[in-house]
This record gives structure tokens, C-alpha cells and sequence, in this order.
């Protein structure tokens, strides 16, 4: 346990400095609102991690307190504020945090984050719980950040996927709007999205799309074209979007081409082997969107430090 080191400077993240910190423009307030399941996600990682109880708290005596702050190790975008918050309300109400940065601000390394003062035994309980969620998260966001300020200025939308890790997709998708790109669909229940296997069932991409507008009225429906004969087909079908997977640049402006000429221009989705390297080129042949499943799956956790000191 690393003493929190005191200062009578403002804290790298204060109001008072953080917008010469904003790279990017900062995702709008009302894409911001928690998920409806947080309080059980962070009820069922706290259960997860204190058991029958925490028995190295323990250690301290009842009744002291202590106080500290969270220090951001790296550049990131913040993302888990309202998650670090629930921790510590369900443990201990009467632990109090003071915040420097937002979701969806950026954080420089150095920067205090936030601090917190209250009984000492439940933040220690509280703290990795906390850190594991704002860590995650702030990975998510900062990678969405990083794919949705390659495409700036093209038009093009950075969409996540259904790659999300299980139990968390809610906490993850929120995560993708703080970083500033966009989401899909939440699951198998908000979108139809017709692959190979939908239209081979169906017998022919027409038949998939008029089935899917017959039972699913009302729900959006998408399917995936892996050639210019299938987007011919497709938008032939009438579905709201149509998805590209794996189309070489040359084959998506082609796409776009044709769907631009077709009288009735759906919204184009590009997908598969788009990295951060490519996906310039990509959103510059013209489709609305791109979608990327590793922005969810392969999340690096940001370093984030908690450094606390005992009080009396």
C-alpha cells in the first residue's frame, strides 16, 4: 500500500488545465447515460471477489479511515466513473470520491483521476473491484478514441460489435460511445443481421430479407454480401443496411459506387481484417460505417494506480 503523496497543486486532471488535454471532441452528454444493469454488475464482481469476506482487511483496526487517489499511469480516454462510484455506495455510502475527469475525457500520464476519503477497511475491499472496471472500460474507450479519430473528417462511423466479454456488454458498449465511435446492435433482439448461413437456409438473399421483414415488422434489417453480385442481390431485396465483409478497397468503392447509382442508396457497412492501420483507407472509399470487433475483444487494460494512506 503505497501512501498517497500530497500536494498543494491542482491535480493534472482539474478543470482548471483538462481542455488543453481534449484531442477529440468529446462524445455528447446524452450518449453518456449508464447502462440499467450496473448496480448488478457491480454487485456480482464484488461477490465474486469478497466472498464469505475480506479477511485481509481485517487487519486494519475498526473505525480508521483513510484517504488516497487514483493516478492514471498512460494516456487514455476515462471511462467507468459511474461503475467506481456504485463500488464503493454498495460497500460504504459514507465514502466520499472528488473527481478531476469525466467520462470520455482524455487523461495524461501522471494525471489524478480522482481521490477518496472514508473507512478505511471497506475502499480496501472496494479498490480492486473498482480499478478492475474503470481499467476495462477506460481500455474500450480509448481504443474506440483511437479508430474513430483515424476516420475523422471522412463521414464514416466507427460501429463495436457482439464481441463483447459476457456479462459486460452493456458496460462495454458504453465504453464505445465515451471513446466517440458508435453502437451496433445490442444482440440477436434489437437487429436482424442475415449471413451466409441465414440466406443458404432461406435459399436465396431475397427470400431472407422478405422473411426477415415478415416475422421481425419494425426491427432493422442488415445482411451481408461477401461479393458486387451479392450487393446487387441484396439491394435488390430492400434490407436498411447492407454489410460488405472482407471486400478489398478496389471491390468497396466499387460498392459504393454501384449503390450510389441505384436509385435507392442504402447505408454501407464495412467489415472483417480492419485494424487501425487500414481503416483510413477504408472509410475513405465512402461507406457510412465500419464496424470493428476488436475495439470489445482484444480490450488492453489501462494502467491505473490507487495509492492510499491510513488516517490516525
Amino acid at each position: 500500500m503505497r501512501p498517497a503523496r500530497p500536494s498543494s497543486n491542482p491535480p493534472k486532471g482539474s478543470l482548471a488545465n483538462r481542455d488543453s488535454l481534449r484531442p477529440m471532441s468529446a462524445p455528447p452528454p446524452e450518449t453518456l447515460v449508464p447502462p440499467p444493469d450496473l448496480a448488478e454488475q457491480v454487485a456480482r464482481a464484488l461477490r465474486e471477489d469478497i466472498g464469505t469476506g475480506d479477511v485481509t482487511a481485517q487487519l486494519v483496526p475498526p473505525g480508521r479511515h483513510a484517504h488516497g487517489q487514483v493516478v492514471s499511469r498512460e494516456t487514455a480516454v476515462l471511462c467507468g466513473r459511474p461503475w467506481a462510484e456504485e463500488c464503493f455506495r454498495q460497500l460504504e455510502p459514507a465514502i466520499r470520491l472528488t473527481w478531476y475527469a469525466g467520462d470520455g475525457t482524455p487523461l495524461t500520464a501522471g494525471q489524478v483521476v480522482f481521490e477518496l476519503r472514508g473507512p478505511a477497511r471497506p475502499i480496501l475491499t472496494g479498490e480492486r473491484t473498482a480499478l478492475n472496471f474503470l481499467q476495462l472500460l477506460s481500455g474500450t474507450a480509448t481504443e474506440a478514441a483511437r479508430f474513430a479519430e483515424a476516420v475523422h473528417g471522412t463521414g464514416c462511423a466507427i460501429l463495436d460489435t457482439r464481441k463483447t466479454l459476457p456479462g459486460l456488454r452493456s458496460a462495454q458498449k458504453y465504453a464505445v460511445r465515451c471513446g466517440g465511435a458508435r453502437n451496433h446492435r445490442q444482440g440477436l433482439y434489437d437487429m436482424v443481421l442475415i449471413k451466409e448461413n441465414h440466406v443458404a437456409a432461406a435459399g436465396s438473399i431475397a427470400r431472407a430479407v422478405a422473411a426477415a421483414h415478415a416475422v421481425s415488422a419494425g426491427v432493422k434489417v442488415e445482411v451481408e454480401v461477401e461479393s458486387l453480385v451479392e450487393l446487387e442481390e441484396a439491394l435488390a431485396a430492400g434490407p436498411d443496411i447492407v454489410m460488405l465483409d472482407e471486400f478489398s478497397l478496389e471491390d468497396m468503392a466499387a460498392a459504393v459506387a454501384i449503390n450510389r447509382a441505384s436509385g435507392r442508396p442504402l447505408p454501407l457497412e464495412a467489415s472483417g481484417s480492419i485494424g487501425l492501420e487500414n481503416v483510413r483507407a477504408v472509410a475513405e472509399t465512402g461507406v457510412d460505417f465500419v464496424s470493428v470487433g476488436g475495439i470489445t475483444k482484444h480490450v488492453r487494460a489501462v494502467d491505473l494506480s490507487m495509492r492510499l494512506a491510513l488516517e490516525g
